[in-house]
């Protein structure tokens, strides 16, 4: 015999970790960020969920610190959208009184030693991206206060490993400017294709000497007839076959013909 939740699917107990159930949340995500000649590319989904609830398809995971700066959100979206917009206003602070712009290694430095001092109270796993004097750089931090540099790549999330995959596959340093933009959508894609937890859109974004650019916004269901045509060809062929199968009643309801 098996004891249903008092509040059934909605309850909160569907949701969290039973071990820690005041923190934990069960979320999911893919981002990825990775370096090559041309800069870097940062690459999301846009799926914000809790355990099997959909909160949202269309979360703008990737937040535009400054014009040369910018920050992955992966956990808790509150958490990353309140720390990242705060380094925002730090590092034009920095600017005003520097005269100059902070270097990523900075950036990222001090959003570690917020999350130390809040060591485990939240949910963050973010990537901190840009370009500075010393070129394309690329940071990892997190809620546990831990701050890695990578001169390869980063992959956060529940669909990071799907995303690795491909990734590891195609990269290399000397990628050009259009085939660096297609393997971090085509990475983002196939893990929101595989991970329950990821999906809706894959945006892109090209950082440069001369700052970021974003670079496009794809539905991951138009990316799937694009990357698979022959697939979806038959599932298209199977729909327009059922509409035409299908006559409409008095009330306007699908009803199959008798042929």
């Amino acid at each position: 015999m098996t004891c249903k939740a008092p509040n059934g699917d909605y309850d909160e107990s569907n949701f969290v970790d039973k071990n820690n159930p005041a923190i934990k949340y069960h979320h999911g995500t893919t981002t990825l960020g990775f370096k090559f000649k041309g800069g870097v590319i940062i690459a999301v989904d846009s799926r914000a969920s809790m355990g099997s609830y959909i909160g949202s398809g269309t979360v703008k995971k990737i937040i535009e610190i400054n014009p040369y700066l910018l920050g992955t959100m992966a956990g808790g979206a509150a958490d990353c959208q309140f720390w990242e917009r705060n380094l925002a206003m730090q590092c034009r602070l920095y600017e005003l009184r520097n005269g100059e712009r902070i270097s990523v290694a900075a950036a990222s430095k001090i959003i570690c030693n917020w999350m130390y001092q809040y060591k485990n109270r939240f949910s963050v796993g973010s990537m901190i991206a840009g370009y500075d004097k010393e070129g394309p750089q690329l940071f990892y931090v997190d809620s546990g206060a831990m701050r890695l540099n990578s001169n390869y790549c980063f992959s956060v999330g529940s669909g990071s490993t799907y995303a690795y995959g491909v990734l590891d596959a195609g990269w290399k340093w000397d990628l050009t400017d259009d085939e660096a933009i297609k393997l971090g959508r085509k990475s983002i894609y196939h893990a929101t294709h595989r991970d329950a937890y990821s999906g809706g859109y894959v945006n892109v974004y090209h950082i440069k000497q001369d700052g970021w650019v974003n670079i496009s916004h794809d539905d991951c269901f138009q990316l799937y007839q694009q990357y698979y045509p022959k697939k979806s060809k038959a599932i298209n062929d199977i729909n327009d076959e059922r509409k035409e199968d299908g006559d409409e009643d008095d009330d306007g309801d699908k009803t199959m013909s008798s042929k």
